[in-house]
């Protein structure tokens, strides 16, 4: 008797697949992708020759007879301290979070900004911030590859952006403490090379210009979002022979070291310093006294973008299987989106008694 020796699994292709079940190969491939145009007895035949077989359809396969892959990279510019950041981790968790409810792989590459990316077989792009590597969104928009930018609002491209509005965010924090009565109010910044920082700027200076309280160049200490920074901007804002009665600080971070800095100065917090930070970092809640804060959706950000590209990655399919294409100014153009962010009150601010 002749034994024929059984192909490894790894070894099986479409064709033996198609020989098997009695059928071409296009109604293999069909049955493989999913595409409704298949008989169901061929379907079926197909379904349990795989299964006998245990053939492994190739994604990459996959992806050519569909025009679609279902990878979707998160770039991340690198900075020290990345997977230590609050906004970074909310984000990887949004992101990581609705790529798995639409079945999407997620592939995170942190960049210098420097390099091109490469990302091959990728789908589409979440560009996390624009922060030196804008060379870097325009080479894959060129490429037509889909994709959408947060926490940068992006009003020069074509381009999908989801971002907060950070400069009503901080508009709305300065408002607060006026409304305390603070006049004298100090704003430590982050790295104002960012649109956040920049905004958060901004906004500290338009509620001032509003409440008709005179900018004083003294009160604002630029920082790179560093808690080193921040500490010395804290020693040299609460040293001043005219220290401020309150602050805006443009991250949690910064302003529970700022928080620090001024105790181990014999300041109480608020009595002699009233402190906002920005981001609603949960460590801001087990200080001495609970931090007041301006809370920014990173998480709906983060899932909104997903949903975004989702869609845009769609559309690509579509277009490449001879549907209409993206048009721009109608309802399949790219969507620029900006999101509230949210004043949540706490211990950190007193009403101001002094003269």
């Amino acid at each position: 008797m002749t034994r024929i020796k059984k192909a490894h699994p790894k070894n099986i292709s479409i064709v033996d697949v198609a020989r098997a079940s009695g059928v071409s190969i296009t109604t293999v491939s069909r049955v493989i992708n999913k595409i409704g145009t298949v008989k169901e007895s061929n379907r079926i035949k197909v379904a349990s020759a795989i299964k006998d077989l245990k053939f492994q359809p190739s994604i990459f396969a996959q992806r050519l007879a569909t025009g679609r892959s279902n990878v979707v990279a998160l770039v991340i510019p690198r900075y020290e301290g990345v997977f230590y950041s609050f906004y970074a981790l909310e984000l990887i968790r949004g992101v990581g979070t609705m790529c798995e409810v639409l079945k999407l792989d997620l592939l995170l590459h942190l960049t210098d900004a420097r390099t091109p990316l490469s990302l091959r077989g990728v789908g589409g792009i979440i560009f996390s911030d624009i922060i030196g590597n804008r060379v870097q969104l325009e080479d894959s928009l060129a490429k037509g590859i889909p994709s959408v930018v947060i926490n940068y609002y992006v009003d020069d491209l074509d381009v999908s952006c989801i971002a907060i509005d950070n400069a009503g965010g901080a508009e709305s924090a300065v408002n607060y403490l006026i409304e305390l009565g603070h006049k004298k109010i100090a704003h430590i910044t982050g790295d104002i090379m960012t649109q956040a920082a920049a905004k958060r700027l901004e906004g500290y200076k338009r509620a001032l210009e509003k409440n008709n309280i005179k900018l004083r160049n003294d009160y604002i200490f630029e920082t790179d979002y560093s808690r080193g920074q921040a500490r010395s901007a804290a020693e040299r804002l609460i040293k001043s022979a005219d220290p401020a009665t309150a602050v805006f600080v443009a991250s949690d971070a910064m302003a529970l070291e700022v928080m620090a800095v001024a105790r181990e100065l014999g300041k109480n917090i608020p009595d002699d310093l009233s402190i906002i930070g920005f981001d609603d970092n949960p460590s801001g809640l087990y200080g001495p006294v609970g931090l007041t804060t301006v809370r920014q959706p990173l998480i709906r950000m983060a899932e909104e973008s997903v949903k975004e590209l989702n869609r845009l990655i769609s559309l690509k399919s579509a277009t490449n299987r001879g549907g209409s294409a993206m048009v721009s100014g109608g309802k399949n153009a790219p969507r620029k989106i900006l999101l509230p962010a949210e004043l949540v009150i706490r211990e950190s601010c007193k009403p101001f008694s002094g003269g």
